[in-house]
C-alpha cells in the first residue's frame, strides 16, 4: 500500500529484522505497508486487512486506488529464500496516527519505526527504500488520480 498524507508524504515502515533469532538492528530499508495474501482473500481485501493490522488504519476496500505497481522480489529472511509477488494500490488524503497493536508476532519483534517521507526526503536518504525506485515513481501518484494499467517496478 503506498499510503500518502495531504502533503503527498509516503507512510513507510522501517525493515529492522533479519532473523527472529536475532535482536532487531538499524534500519536496512524503508518499505510500504502490506503482507502476504491468506486463503481465500483477494489481493485488496489483503492490502485492507494489513493496513488494519500493520498500521491501525480501518478502510473499505473501494477506498484503495488501483493497483498501480506489480513488482517481484526474491530476498533472504533468516536463511530462507523468500519469492514475493507485490501488488501495490493506493490510498490518499490520510491523516492517520499509527497504532501497532494489531501486528503480528513477528512485527512486534522487529521494532519497526513508521515515518511520512516525501518525495525529496526519499531521494536524498542514502537508506534503501522497496522499490528501489520509490523516489522516481511517487511523483507520478502524486499528480492525480491513477487512470492507467499497473506498471511493473524493480
Amino acid at each position: 500500500m503506498v499510503v500518502l498524507d495531504p502533503d503527498g508524504r509516503a507512510l513507510l515502515l522501517g525493515a529492522r529484522l533479519t532473523d527472529p533469532a536475532l535482536p532487531p538492528g538499524d534500519v536496512r530499508f524503508w518499505y510500504t505497508p502490506g503482507g502476504g495474501v491468506e486463503d481465500g482473500e483477494s489481493v485488496r481485501d489483503a492490502a485492507v486487512r494489513e493496513l488494519a493490522e500493520e498500521i491501525g488504519l480501518v478502510v473499505a476496500p473501494a477506498a484503495l486506488e488501483g493497483p498501480v505497481w506489480f513488482r517481484r522480489h526474491v530476498g533472504t529472511f533468516a536463511g530462507l529464500e523468500i519469492d514475493s509477488r507485490e501488488t501495490f494500490f493506493v490510498l490518499r488524503d490520510v491523516v492517520h496516527e499509527v497504532d501497532a497493536r494489531g501486528r503480528t508476532e513477528l512485527e512486534l519483534l522487529g521494532e519497526e519505526p513508521h515515518r511520512w517521507w516525501s518525495v525529496a526526503e526519499i531521494a536524498a536518504s542514502a537508506v534503501p527504500f522497496a522499490p528501489g525506485e520509490l523516489s522516481a515513481l511517487l511523483p507520478q501518484l502524486l499528480e492525480g488520480p491513477w487512470s492507467g494499467p499497473p506498471r511493473f517496478v524493480g
